[in-house]
């Protein structure tokens, strides 16, 4: 008998729904049976259900932008966000990636958050991609009324199930219909990659980095094994079994952003504050959007959590821990680079999972704060992480810079604007000194993204966000969540996660995500 907690919700991922959102040709002889086809055929004889599909931008404020668009201000943005600029922490790279995690004195201008270990951060960047893809705008420009989101504005995993087994049948285990492809890339699980090196996924953005990859095989697996726990408890259908595991999958990983990030990032008294009382500022129900406040500015706090170096494993490079710069332009193109950049598949390249969250076995490292520090890596990255389609304008390499000029290519408003609408404390311009000689008001009427972090690093000591920003970050993943009719808040509010955890209680944490895919340092020997 099967756990009834783990039955197919009635709205999104009904059997109806699923085949409908795919393209249906000749791979939907994949999915199996001849009971599994009929079925199938079937489904695909009832109406079309409506569907959420990628959708415009919006905004949540609407409130002139921060500045209009000069030279004057197109310099003063370039001169914040440059390399050796204010926000840059200057790392000492010199002292090479090892140093820099295990010397407190090197953290002196770029310093650790005892509240969140390091792994949150890549979490946050699967997150974004999950939510939000906008490969076509131009930085510094106004987009055209109809710029798009090509992601759905949900955290429904449509950056790793792509369009579903039909649609996109190249995802998926040819020989298990239910599954999803992964690799092996030497000692332990990879990617499923062309002869070529790249990725076989739905979002490329997810190889951007090693840990990135890592965290997207670790969702592979756990889809994976959801499919084989279910199978054990006599679900056979393959239809049936990637719709169970798929909701398996999703839901626990909405449960973790609610109860264990969303509080990292804004404090958990904020979420607590906002479940009870509702939302006052991102109203929407089911209609969600993108907001652009929070996709180019407010969520981008995290680049701020971002190491200049990490270890990856603990043993993966000849039997010594591997560490490496998150990026480094020095490695770029060699076939087994010695920095934490996605794209390569050797035997080394794996993450141990115990460097990024709290297994308690004390081999867990920290975040950055959320200051205005950023680790100095993050101002010359490589050519294959920065976005733009061939014979698009990509722009300058300096992740804040490019940051930045988002503010333009969107007319965000000020913090100071925001603040006021929330009747939020606000900044004074003593606050944001730094940035008043650069002659075009900046300390008056600020960058929201740059007014995010100051915020944080004033009011919350960069343990988490601030009033603004948090307020913005928590009400919008709330939002997308209740709004979503295939979330576990929209179907069943009282569900609780029904895979094992460490602590009990229907309590749920990463570790035990990463325990049930089966990555987790146990299973690694390690």
């Amino acid at each position: 008998m099967t756990d009834q907690r783990d039955a197919p919700p009635q709205r999104r991922y009904s059997r109806r729904s699923i085949l409908q959102r795919a393209s249906v040709g000749a791979g939907i002889a994949a999915l199996g049976t001849t009971e599994s086809l009929a079925s199938a055929r079937t489904a695909l004889a009832s109406p079309p259900e409506k569907q959420a599909a990628p959708d415009g931008f919006g905004r949540i404020f609407k409130l002139p932008a921060f500045a209009k668009s000069s030279p004057a201000v197109v310099d003063a943005l370039l001169e914040i966000g440059r390399p050796g600029g204010v926000l840059d922490a200057s790392d000492a790279l010199e002292r090479g990636p090892v140093d820099l995690i295990v010397d407190p004195a090197l953290s002196a201008n770029n310093p650790n958050n005892p509240t969140s270990t390091a792994g949150a951060t890549f979490v946050g960047q699967f997150m974004d991609h999950d939510l939000t893809f906008d490969p076509v705008s131009r930085l510094g420009i106004r987009p055209g009324p109809d710029a798009k989101n090509f992601r759905t504005p949900a955290f429904d995993l449509d950056s790793v199930y792509g369009r579903g087994p039909i649609a996109d049948l190249h995802l998926y285990e040819p020989a298990d219909g239910a599954k999803l492809k992964l690799e092996s890339g030497g000692l332990f699980e990879d990617l499923p990659r062309s002869a070529d090196g790249r990725a076989i996924i739905a979002d490329p953005r997810n190889d951007e980095n090693l840990i990135l990859s890592g965290l997207h095989s670790a969702f592979l697996c756990f889809h994976n094994r959801g499919v084989d726990y279910l199978r054990a408890r006599g679900v056979i259908d393959p239809v049936e079994l990637y719709l169970r595991a798929r909701r398996l999958t999703t839901w626990h990983y909405q449960w973790l952003i609610l109860h264990e990030f969303l509080p990292q990032f804004v404090g958990k008294a904020l979420v607590d504050l906002i479940l009870a009382r509702g939302r006052r500022f991102y109203t929407v129900r089911r209609d969600a959007f993108m907001p652009v406040e929070f996709q180019a500015a407010a969520f981008r706090f995290g680049h701020s959590l971002v190491r200049p170096s990490y270890r990856a494993n603990l043993a993966g490079d000849r039997g010594k821990p591997f560490f490496g710069f998150v990026f480094d332009v020095a490695e770029a193109a060699k076939p087994d680079p010695g920095d934490m950049s996605g794209g390569v598949r050797a035997p080394r390249r794996f993450i141990g999972w115990q460097t990024f969250f709290d297994f308690g076995d004390g081999e867990v490292k920290p975040n950055k704060r959320v200051d205005t520090k950023i680790s100095t890596p993050l101002f010359n990255l490589p050519g294959g992480v920065i976005p733009g389609l061939p014979g698009l304008h990509r722009g300058p390499t300096a992740l804040a810079q490019r940051n930045f000029l988002r503010h333009l290519t969107w007319e965000l408003p000020s913090g100071q604007r925001i603040a006021k609408e929330m009747g939020a404390p606000m900044l004074s311009r003593s606050d944001l000194q730094e940035l008043g000689g650069l002659g075009v008001g900046f300390d008056r009427q600020t960058p929201l993204w740059y007014y995010v972090l100051k915020e944080a690093e004033i009011v919350a000591d960069g343990l988490h966000l601030g009033p603004v920003g948090g307020r913005i970050v928590a009400e919008v993943i709330i939002g997308l969540l209740k709004s979503d009719p295939g979330s576990y808040l929209a179907v069943e509010p009282r569900w609780r996660p029904s895979l094992p955890s460490r602590v009990g209680g229907g309590d749920f944490r990463m570790t035990d995500f990463l325990t049930f895919a089966g990555v987790d340092p146990a299973s690694r020997g390690q």
